[in-house]
């Protein structure tokens, strides 16, 4: 609908209110200012008393570097049973809320083998052991080939204790985090030679990725002779990659017979 006013009248007319003096439009519902007044002081006070308090807390709780924690946690661990105690405790890993169980490891504590893998899948969720699905059937296959087995000779671990969600890669952080813990592992469990399974493990260890070029080579990891080789899980699903995987068992066989 269109104003019953043109342009130029419209305009003299604002012309004329402002020479009256006239400088401020009125609005269609009245306003309490006294009213509104009281609520803006009382706004201001609980403004000025809120930030001391939250800024007082600030200073009472300095952020936490998740990995010095770490580092903390694992040095204080005394025995394996400190560690895997410690490992619970510990809570900056986001990765243990959505996960059954804490991973630690299995077969003998002292052997001369330790395998370590990347992450508990859903059968090592559900048990707490790891390598207790098909991947860990077949690792049991490859492991009696060269006269070894988790009941016996072998120790198994793997770098992260928690199951990633949809077992998807573990992420740099949630590795860094764990890296101390595994590192105290390495230490406590006392190996002479240790085996690195998968290309996570090859991150976490060696801070390569390319298991394909890295299978096969004898390196060093926390002082120990270190081997990468193959994952079962890989193997399972591309067993014309077995040839090497055996060439990587008998090369931890001679190693091992090297030591005896």
């Amino acid at each position: 609908m269109e104003s019953a006013l043109d342009w130029h009248t419209a305009r003299a007319m604002l012309e004329w209110q402002a020479e009256m003096g006239v400088d401020e439009a009125i609005l269609a519902t009245p306003v309490d200012r006294f009213a509104a007044e009281e609520e803006a002081k009382a706004k201001a006070e609980a403004a000025r008393a809120q930030p001391v308090g939250q800024a007082a807390q600030r200073v009472a709780e300095p952020e936490v570097d998740p990995i010095e924690e770490a580092v903390k946690a694992a040095k204080a661990a005394q025995d394996l049973a400190g560690l895997q105690a410690a490992m619970a405790a510990y809570p900056h890993c986001p990765l243990k809320r959505g996960a059954r169980n804490l991973v630690f490891s299995d077969g003998v504590a002292g052997a001369k083998v330790m395998l370590i893998g990347e992450a508990p899948g859903r059968d090592e969720d559900l048990q707490g052991k790891p390598f207790v699905g098909r991947a860990g059937q077949l690792l049991d296959k490859m492991l009696a080939a060269i006269d070894l087995s988790r009941e016996d000779s072998a120790y198994i671990t793997n770098v992260l204790p928690w199951r990633p969600p949809q077992n998807r890669d573990p992420k740099p952080e949630e590795i860094a985090m764990m890296l101390p813990f595994l590192k105290r592992h390495i230490a406590l469990a006392k190996p002479e030679v240790i085996v690195i399974v998968g290309n996570i493990s090859c991150q976490a260890l060696l801070g390569k990725r390319g298991i394909t070029r890295l299978r096969g080579k004898w390196t060093q990891a926390e002082g120990k002779p270190a081997l990468p080789m193959f994952h079962p899980a890989y193997l399972l699903r591309n067993p014309a990659a077995k040839r090497e995987a055996w060439s990587d068992l008998l090369e931890i066989r001679a190693k091992l017979n090297s030591l005896s």
